[in-house]
Protein backbone atom coordinates (compact mmCIF):
# COMPACT_ATOMS: atom_id res chain seq x y z
CA UNK A 1 0.00 0.00 0.00
CA UNK A 2 1.30 3.43 -0.91
CA UNK A 3 2.24 5.61 2.01
CA UNK A 4 0.17 8.78 2.41
CA UNK A 5 1.56 11.72 4.30
CA UNK A 6 -1.01 13.78 6.17
CA UNK A 7 -1.84 17.24 4.89
CA UNK A 8 -0.97 18.71 8.27
CA UNK A 9 2.47 17.14 8.29
CA UNK A 10 3.20 18.25 4.73
CA UNK A 11 2.12 21.77 5.64
CA UNK A 12 4.60 21.71 8.52
CA UNK A 13 7.29 20.43 6.16
CA UNK A 14 6.51 23.19 3.68
CA UNK A 15 6.70 25.90 6.30
CA UNK A 16 9.99 24.55 7.59
CA UNK A 17 11.59 24.55 4.16
CA UNK A 18 10.19 27.96 3.29
CA UNK A 19 11.41 29.40 6.57
CA UNK A 20 14.87 28.08 5.87
CA UNK A 21 14.83 29.91 2.55
CA UNK A 22 13.96 33.23 4.16
CA UNK A 23 16.91 33.97 6.38
CA UNK A 24 17.22 30.65 8.22
CA UNK A 25 20.71 29.22 8.19
CA UNK A 26 22.76 26.24 9.27
CA UNK A 27 25.85 27.86 10.77
CA UNK A 28 29.30 26.31 10.92
CA UNK A 29 30.19 27.29 14.48
CA UNK A 30 33.54 28.63 15.51
CA UNK A 31 35.75 31.64 14.91
CA UNK A 32 37.38 32.96 11.77
CA UNK A 33 36.08 36.44 11.00
CA UNK A 34 33.33 37.19 8.51
CA UNK A 35 32.07 33.81 7.24
CA UNK A 36 31.08 33.04 3.67
CA UNK A 37 27.35 32.51 3.13
CA UNK A 38 26.76 29.49 0.86
CA UNK A 39 23.29 28.60 -0.43
CA UNK A 40 21.76 25.32 -1.60
CA UNK A 41 18.39 23.56 -1.98
CA UNK A 42 17.23 20.38 -0.17
CA UNK A 43 17.02 18.55 -3.52
CA UNK A 44 18.86 15.45 -4.70
CA UNK A 45 20.53 17.24 -7.61
CA UNK A 46 22.15 19.52 -5.02
CA UNK A 47 24.00 16.43 -3.79
CA UNK A 48 27.41 18.02 -4.39
CA UNK A 49 26.60 20.87 -2.03
CA UNK A 50 24.93 18.60 0.51
CA UNK A 51 27.84 16.13 0.54
CA UNK A 52 30.23 19.03 0.99
CA UNK A 53 28.24 20.15 4.02
CA UNK A 54 27.67 16.72 5.55
CA UNK A 55 31.24 15.50 4.99
CA UNK A 56 32.77 18.75 6.18
CA UNK A 57 34.64 19.48 2.93
CA UNK A 58 33.86 23.21 2.96
CA UNK A 59 35.09 23.59 6.53
CA UNK A 60 38.21 21.58 5.71
CA UNK A 61 39.12 24.01 2.94
CA UNK A 62 37.99 27.26 4.56
CA UNK A 63 38.51 26.55 8.23
CA UNK A 64 35.88 25.91 10.87
CA UNK A 65 33.61 28.87 11.47
CA UNK A 66 34.45 30.52 8.14
CA UNK A 67 31.36 29.36 6.27
CA UNK A 68 27.61 29.33 6.91
CA UNK A 69 24.98 27.39 4.98
CA UNK A 70 21.53 28.58 3.95
CA UNK A 71 18.94 26.43 2.21
CA UNK A 72 16.26 27.81 -0.11
CA UNK A 73 12.92 26.50 -1.42
CA UNK A 74 13.33 28.05 -4.91
CA UNK A 75 15.67 29.94 -7.19
CA UNK A 76 13.84 33.24 -6.94
CA UNK A 77 14.55 33.46 -3.20
CA UNK A 78 18.16 32.39 -3.80
CA UNK A 79 18.72 35.15 -6.36
CA UNK A 80 17.06 37.74 -4.14
CA UNK A 81 19.52 36.81 -1.38
CA UNK A 82 22.47 36.98 -3.78
CA UNK A 83 21.31 40.36 -5.07
CA UNK A 84 20.86 41.78 -1.57
CA UNK A 85 24.32 40.66 -0.49
CA UNK A 86 23.04 38.27 2.17
CA UNK A 87 24.42 35.36 0.12
CA UNK A 88 27.92 35.10 -1.36
CA UNK A 89 28.03 31.87 -3.35
CA UNK A 90 25.97 28.75 -3.84
CA UNK A 91 24.04 26.17 -5.80
CA UNK A 92 21.04 27.11 -7.93
CA UNK A 93 19.30 26.08 -11.14
CA UNK A 94 20.60 27.76 -14.30
CA UNK A 95 17.23 29.38 -15.05
CA UNK A 96 17.16 31.88 -12.17
CA UNK A 97 20.86 32.62 -12.66
CA UNK A 98 20.39 33.30 -16.39
CA UNK A 99 17.35 35.47 -15.74
CA UNK A 100 19.34 37.51 -13.22
CA UNK A 101 22.38 37.83 -15.51
CA UNK A 102 20.29 39.02 -18.47
CA UNK A 103 18.58 41.62 -16.30
CA UNK A 104 21.97 43.12 -15.51
CA UNK A 105 22.66 41.15 -12.33
CA UNK A 106 26.21 40.46 -11.20
CA UNK A 107 26.47 36.67 -11.34
CA UNK A 108 28.81 34.10 -12.87
CA UNK A 109 28.68 30.33 -13.21
CA UNK A 110 31.86 28.90 -11.71
CA UNK A 111 31.07 25.20 -12.12
CA UNK A 112 28.39 22.69 -12.89
CA UNK A 113 26.99 20.41 -10.19
CA UNK A 114 24.39 18.16 -11.86
CA UNK A 115 22.57 17.44 -15.12
CA UNK A 116 19.05 16.13 -15.58
CA UNK A 117 16.78 15.74 -12.55
CA UNK A 118 13.64 17.29 -14.07
CA UNK A 119 10.64 14.96 -14.18
CA UNK A 120 7.25 15.87 -15.67
CA UNK A 121 4.50 14.12 -13.71
CA UNK A 122 0.71 14.31 -13.51
CA UNK A 123 -1.77 13.56 -10.77
CA UNK A 124 -3.16 10.02 -10.92
CA UNK A 125 -6.72 11.08 -11.83
CA UNK A 126 -5.82 14.24 -13.80
CA UNK A 127 -6.48 12.78 -17.23
CA UNK A 128 -2.96 13.70 -18.34
CA UNK A 129 -1.06 10.82 -19.85
CA UNK A 130 1.05 12.78 -22.35
CA UNK A 131 2.00 16.38 -23.11
CA UNK A 132 -0.83 16.58 -25.64
CA UNK A 133 -3.30 16.29 -22.73
CA UNK A 134 -2.22 19.55 -21.03
CA UNK A 135 -4.80 21.74 -22.79
CA UNK A 136 -7.20 23.18 -20.18
CA UNK A 137 -5.17 21.62 -17.34
CA UNK A 138 -2.86 23.09 -14.70
CA UNK A 139 0.75 22.54 -13.71
CA UNK A 140 3.08 23.87 -11.03
CA UNK A 141 6.79 24.65 -10.86
CA UNK A 142 9.13 26.08 -8.21
CA UNK A 143 9.27 29.47 -9.97
CA UNK A 144 8.01 31.53 -12.90
CA UNK A 145 10.64 31.24 -15.64
CA UNK A 146 12.64 28.73 -13.60
CA UNK A 147 14.62 25.95 -15.24
CA UNK A 148 11.82 23.38 -14.98
CA UNK A 149 9.12 25.85 -16.06
CA UNK A 150 10.90 26.67 -19.32
CA UNK A 151 11.70 23.02 -20.02
CA UNK A 152 8.01 22.11 -19.84
CA UNK A 153 6.56 25.18 -21.54
CA UNK A 154 8.84 24.97 -24.57
CA UNK A 155 7.73 21.37 -25.15
CA UNK A 156 4.09 22.40 -24.81
CA UNK A 157 4.62 25.29 -27.24
CA UNK A 158 5.93 22.87 -29.86
CA UNK A 159 2.55 21.12 -29.56
CA UNK A 160 0.60 24.37 -29.93
CA UNK A 161 -0.14 24.73 -26.21
CA UNK A 162 0.67 27.82 -24.14
CA UNK A 163 0.35 28.82 -20.51
CA UNK A 164 -2.15 31.38 -19.27
CA UNK A 165 0.81 33.71 -18.71
CA UNK A 166 0.68 34.48 -22.44
CA UNK A 167 -3.05 33.93 -22.95
CA UNK A 168 -2.98 30.16 -23.37
CA UNK A 169 -5.23 27.49 -21.92
CA UNK A 170 -2.70 25.80 -19.62
CA UNK A 171 -2.71 27.22 -16.09
CA UNK A 172 0.69 27.71 -14.48
CA UNK A 173 0.91 27.80 -10.68
CA UNK A 174 4.28 29.35 -9.83
CA UNK A 175 6.55 29.48 -6.77
CA UNK A 176 5.31 26.11 -5.55
CA UNK A 177 8.11 24.50 -3.57
CA UNK A 178 8.38 20.70 -3.87
CA UNK A 179 6.79 19.97 -0.48
CA UNK A 180 3.76 22.02 -1.51
CA UNK A 181 3.51 20.02 -4.73
CA UNK A 182 2.65 16.99 -2.62
CA UNK A 183 -0.10 18.92 -0.86
CA UNK A 184 -1.59 20.19 -4.11
CA UNK A 185 -1.53 16.73 -5.69
CA UNK A 186 -3.26 15.20 -2.68
CA UNK A 187 -5.93 17.92 -2.59
CA UNK A 188 -6.45 17.89 -6.35
CA UNK A 189 -5.48 21.57 -6.65
CA UNK A 190 -3.09 21.02 -9.58
CA UNK A 191 -2.98 18.50 -12.42
CA UNK A 192 0.74 18.20 -13.10
CA UNK A 193 4.20 19.34 -12.06
CA UNK A 194 7.63 19.92 -13.52
CA UNK A 195 9.48 18.72 -10.45
CA UNK A 196 13.12 18.48 -9.39
CA UNK A 197 14.43 15.24 -7.94
CA UNK A 198 13.81 13.42 -5.70
CA UNK A 199 10.42 15.11 -5.41
CA UNK A 200 9.22 14.06 -8.88
CA UNK A 201 10.00 10.41 -8.18
CA UNK A 202 8.43 10.77 -4.73
CA UNK A 203 5.14 11.88 -6.33
CA UNK A 204 5.30 8.82 -8.61
CA UNK A 205 6.16 6.25 -5.94
CA UNK A 206 4.07 7.56 -3.04
CA UNK A 207 1.17 9.36 -4.76
CA UNK A 208 0.78 7.17 -7.87
CA UNK A 209 1.56 10.11 -10.15
CA UNK A 210 1.96 9.39 -13.85
CA UNK A 211 5.34 9.93 -15.50
CA UNK A 212 4.47 12.14 -18.45
CA UNK A 213 8.03 12.84 -19.63
CA UNK A 214 11.15 11.11 -18.34
CA UNK A 215 14.14 13.23 -17.39
CA UNK A 216 16.17 12.33 -20.48
CA UNK A 217 13.23 13.19 -22.77
CA UNK A 218 12.65 16.62 -21.23
CA UNK A 219 13.95 19.57 -23.28
CA UNK A 220 17.78 19.55 -22.93
CA UNK A 221 17.27 16.90 -20.27
CA UNK A 222 20.68 15.24 -20.46
CA UNK A 223 22.84 18.25 -21.40
CA UNK A 224 21.42 21.19 -19.46
CA UNK A 225 22.99 21.65 -16.03
CA UNK A 226 20.18 21.33 -13.51
CA UNK A 227 22.38 22.84 -10.80
CA UNK A 228 25.30 25.24 -11.11
CA UNK A 229 27.64 26.85 -8.59
CA UNK A 230 27.45 30.63 -8.88
CA UNK A 231 28.81 33.79 -7.28
CA UNK A 232 28.99 37.46 -8.13
CA UNK A 233 31.95 38.70 -10.15
CA UNK A 234 32.55 41.22 -7.38
CA UNK A 235 32.78 38.49 -4.75
CA UNK A 236 35.10 36.35 -6.89
CA UNK A 237 37.48 39.24 -7.56
CA UNK A 238 37.49 40.37 -3.92
CA UNK A 239 37.94 36.87 -2.44
CA UNK A 240 40.01 34.73 -4.84
CA UNK A 241 41.45 32.46 -2.15
CA UNK A 242 38.06 31.82 -0.54
CA UNK A 243 36.45 31.09 -3.91
CA UNK A 244 39.25 28.67 -4.78
CA UNK A 245 38.74 26.93 -1.43
CA UNK A 246 34.99 26.59 -2.08
CA UNK A 247 35.68 25.13 -5.52
CA UNK A 248 38.20 22.66 -4.09
CA UNK A 249 35.56 21.48 -1.63
CA UNK A 250 32.98 21.39 -4.40
CA UNK A 251 35.17 19.19 -6.60
CA UNK A 252 35.79 16.86 -3.66
CA UNK A 253 32.04 16.63 -3.20
CA UNK A 254 31.38 15.92 -6.88
CA UNK A 255 34.03 13.19 -6.92
CA UNK A 256 32.65 11.63 -3.74
CA UNK A 257 29.06 11.67 -5.02
CA UNK A 258 30.02 10.04 -8.32
CA UNK A 259 31.98 7.28 -6.61
CA UNK A 260 29.81 6.68 -3.52
CA UNK A 261 26.12 6.47 -4.42
CA UNK A 262 24.91 4.82 -1.21
CA UNK A 263 26.73 7.23 1.10
CA UNK A 264 25.61 10.22 -0.98
CA UNK A 265 21.96 9.22 -0.87
CA UNK A 266 22.25 8.76 2.87
CA UNK A 267 23.84 12.20 3.26
CA UNK A 268 21.00 13.82 1.32
CA UNK A 269 18.38 11.91 3.28
CA UNK A 270 20.02 12.82 6.59
CA UNK A 271 20.08 16.52 5.78
CA UNK A 272 16.47 16.60 4.57
CA UNK A 273 15.47 14.73 7.73
CA UNK A 274 17.39 17.27 9.81
CA UNK A 275 15.45 20.09 8.14
CA UNK A 276 12.00 18.52 7.94
CA UNK A 277 11.86 15.39 10.12
CA UNK A 278 10.92 13.26 7.11
CA UNK A 279 12.85 10.69 5.11
CA UNK A 280 12.67 9.36 1.57
CA UNK A 281 12.58 5.63 1.05
CA UNK A 282 15.59 3.89 -0.46
CA UNK A 283 13.47 3.06 -3.52
CA UNK A 284 12.58 6.71 -4.14
CA UNK A 285 16.16 7.92 -3.76
CA UNK A 286 17.64 5.16 -5.93
CA UNK A 287 15.16 5.72 -8.76
CA UNK A 288 15.60 9.48 -8.53
CA UNK A 289 19.40 9.09 -8.63
CA UNK A 290 19.08 7.25 -11.92
CA UNK A 291 17.31 10.30 -13.36
CA UNK A 292 20.31 12.62 -13.08
CA UNK A 293 24.08 12.91 -13.39
CA UNK A 294 26.46 14.58 -10.94
CA UNK A 295 29.15 16.53 -12.79
CA UNK A 296 31.16 19.75 -12.57
CA UNK A 297 31.00 20.13 -16.36
CA UNK A 298 29.03 23.03 -17.85
CA UNK A 299 27.56 23.03 -21.36
CA UNK A 300 27.52 26.67 -22.49
CA UNK A 301 25.68 25.56 -25.64
CA UNK A 302 22.86 24.00 -23.59
CA UNK A 303 22.59 27.12 -21.44
CA UNK A 304 22.28 29.29 -24.55
CA UNK A 305 19.63 26.95 -25.97
CA UNK A 306 17.66 27.23 -22.71
CA UNK A 307 17.96 31.02 -22.83
CA UNK A 308 16.78 31.05 -26.46
CA UNK A 309 13.77 28.96 -25.42
CA UNK A 310 13.00 31.46 -22.66
CA UNK A 311 13.06 34.25 -25.23
CA UNK A 312 10.73 32.27 -27.49
CA UNK A 313 8.38 31.86 -24.51
CA UNK A 314 8.45 35.65 -23.94
CA UNK A 315 10.23 35.54 -20.60
CA UNK A 316 12.81 37.91 -22.16
CA UNK A 317 12.10 40.98 -24.25
CA UNK A 318 15.45 40.87 -26.07
CA UNK A 319 17.41 38.02 -27.60
CA UNK A 320 19.69 36.61 -24.88
CA UNK A 321 23.47 36.92 -25.03
CA UNK A 322 25.27 34.88 -22.36
CA UNK A 323 28.79 36.08 -23.16
CA UNK A 324 30.74 36.39 -19.91
CA UNK A 325 28.21 34.38 -17.94
CA UNK A 326 30.23 31.16 -17.59
CA UNK A 327 33.74 31.25 -16.13
CA UNK A 328 35.08 27.84 -15.15
CA UNK A 329 38.73 28.93 -15.26
CA UNK A 330 39.27 28.48 -11.51
CA UNK A 331 37.96 24.92 -11.30
CA UNK A 332 39.62 24.06 -14.62
CA UNK A 333 42.95 25.15 -13.17
CA UNK A 334 42.31 23.06 -10.05
CA UNK A 335 41.72 20.00 -12.18
CA UNK A 336 44.88 20.71 -14.21
CA UNK A 337 46.97 21.10 -11.05
CA UNK A 338 45.73 17.74 -9.73
CA UNK A 339 46.78 15.86 -12.88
Amino acid sequence: MKKRISILFIAVLTSLLAACGQGGDDTASGEGGEPIELGYFPNLDHAAGIVGIQNGYFEEELGEGNIEFKNFPNGNDFIEALDSGSLDIGYVGPGPAINYFLSGGDVKILSGAANGATLIVSREDSGIESLEDFGGKSFCTPGNGCTHNVQLEIMLKELGLESNRVGGTVEHQSRVDPASMMVRFEQGEVDAAAAPEPWGTYLVEEFNANVVTEWDQVFLGETLPSVVLVASKEFVEANPEKVEAVLKAHQKSVDFAVENEEETLQAVNDLIYELSQTEFSEEVLTKAWDRMNISSDVSAEALQSWADASYELEFFEEEPDLEGFVDTSIIDNLETDSE
